[in-house]
């Protein structure tokens, strides 16, 4: 098959988060599985400022759109400076850009306006509002245009909460027609929503976890759309997220004090001196240490975090955070870190490197999600003997499996309620568990057994791309 993926951010071109990964693997493991497999972004100021040099490819009405090979996979860059000439992908800790609507509708302009120069595709893969309108567009104003009409039209929904909402006064300035204004069109609550377009205009709709696909059905997680959704219950489908262990494996990674395997834990206690270290933390073997990678939203439970950060430590825990996000949040950690120094760390900021110091050293990864659609970082953390504590929702409940001491069955540690006590009772558990050693050991081994690797996930896209 011949494969588009257009997604607004792709490792390691621009990222924020988890969809970067995906949109940075998934192509990469298909390519690997003899698929031909292409990619298209905006061209940011980030991918000038970190030495890409992609070449033009062709001149287009309104842009200019670059290319180069990476990895087996053909990377497209939708240059328009006035749009993608920025510090940041969608905004700034003060808030969104105001023109987002404006930016991603040209994106999704110009992908439709660039797909005859790419190739003959079988598959458009459209990933989260910021390529919703894509589907639209092609339904709208191509109708007779037999290449783009044969192609099958993928949307997958990383994240429901961000739905791409925006005043009414953007329908004209995006050319969308009036009419579509409707309950049962592109308006919501008054508003008008790029996702909607994806989930009506597109063949089929993907969520990165089964559970998640089950979630987004209900009131408490479908963020007003799970009606929309309910109507398209036979087109939705739910396909986990792998991992890319050529970036995450504590066996070659290039960030990490020393590298070790599931055969040979020793150096994962040289990683932990060294994170330790990094945010002046003294190194204590008997003292576990909790991380946590995340983005400073009240969608990842940090407000829970800040909440149990005393009575966490008084467990006898360290903790060390690496994020970036709400001001509001921002302002929280880095007065935690002054408050509890020595036993608390905060770097408030996006590090790819220490991330993969802070997955290495942690003994222990905490992710208190009110909803995680599927989330990586349990992942990460399996394959390097870091236990996951997390709040049973969505992918983080399809992937990790409670430990029962009796059986040394099991992953990690979960919790249901999104609350103090629910999270501070799951972390107690783990810090007990962690005092045996032999407990701690067959939990670290039970870890390290999981195999997320993207060839699994990428042959369920391929069955689901030839449903």
């Amino acid at each position: 098959m011949n494969v588009l993926f257009v997604s607004s951010e792709v490792f390691p071109f621009a990222k924020t988060g988890g969809l970067a990964d995906v949109a940075g693997a998934l192509p990469d493991a298909l390519a690997k599985n003899g698929h031909t497999s292409s990619i298209i972004l905006p061209f940011y100021k980030c991918v000038k400022d970190a030495g890409f040099s992609p070449e033009l490819f062709k001149k287009l009405k309104g842009f200019n759109l670059y290319f180069l090979k990476h990895n087996g996979v053909s990377v497209y860059f939708v240059e328009n400076d006035k749009y993608y000439n920025r510090d940041e992908l969608y905004g700034t800790p003060q808030g969104d850009y105001p023109d987002n609507a404006l930016r991603f509708g040209f994106f999704a302009k110009a992908v439709v306006a660039s797909i005859p120069h790419i190739g003959d595709l079988d598959i458009l893969h459209c990933n989260d509002w910021q390529s919703a309108l894509i589907p639209l567009y092609i339904r709208l104003f191509h109708k007779k245009d037999a290449a783009l009409n044969k192609l099958k039209i993928i949307f997958t929904i990383h994240n429901m909460a961000y739905q791409g909402l925006f005043g009414r006064e953007f329908m004209a300035r995006l050319s969308l027609p009036g009419k579509l204004f409707t309950p049962n069109g592109l308006e919501f609550w008054g508003r008008l929503n790029f996702m909607k377009a994806g989930i009506i205009y597109s063949d089929a709709i993907t969520t990165v976890s089964k559970g998640y696909a089950s979630e987004i059905l209900t009131e408490e997680f479908g963020c007003g759309l799970d009606g929309l959704l309910r109507t398209r219950e036979k087109d939705l489908h739910g396909i986990v997220n792998g991992v890319d262990y050529s970036v995450w494996n504590p066996a070659t990674d290039k960030f990490i004090a020393k590298q070790y395997s599931g055969k040979n834990l020793e150096g994962k206690e040289e990683c932990k001196k060294d994170v330790l270290k990094e945010f002046g933390i003294k190194y204590d073997k008997d003292q576990p240490l909790i991380g946590m990678i995340t983005r400073l939203a009240e969608q990842k439970g940090i407000d829970i975090v800040a909440d149990a950060m005393k009575e966490m430590l008084a467990l006898g825990a360290d903790f060390v955070l690496l994020g970036f996000g709400d001001e509001k949040y921002n302002s929280i950690f880095r007065s935690l870190a002054k408050e509890h120094k020595g036993h608390v760390g905060a770097k408030i900021d996006f590090d790819n490197a220490l991330a993969h110091k802070i997955e290495a050293g942690s003994d222990m990864f905490l992710m208190p999600s009110r909803y995680e659609p599927c989330g990586l970082n349990q992942l990460y953390s399996f394959k390097y003997a870091t236990v996951p504590v997390v709040r049973a929702v969505g992918g983080l409940d399809d992937t990790v499996e409670n430990f029962d001491p009796i059986t040394k069955k099991g992953t990690g540690f979960k919790f249901k309620d999104a609350n103090r006590e629910s999270l501070l009772a799951a972390v107690k558990n783990a810090v007990t568990i962690f005092k045996d050693k032999t407990l701690w050991n067959a939990l670290q081994q039970n870890c390290l057994s999981q195999d997320y690797s993207w060839s699994s996930s990428a042959k369920k896209y391929e069955e689901f791309y030839n449903l």
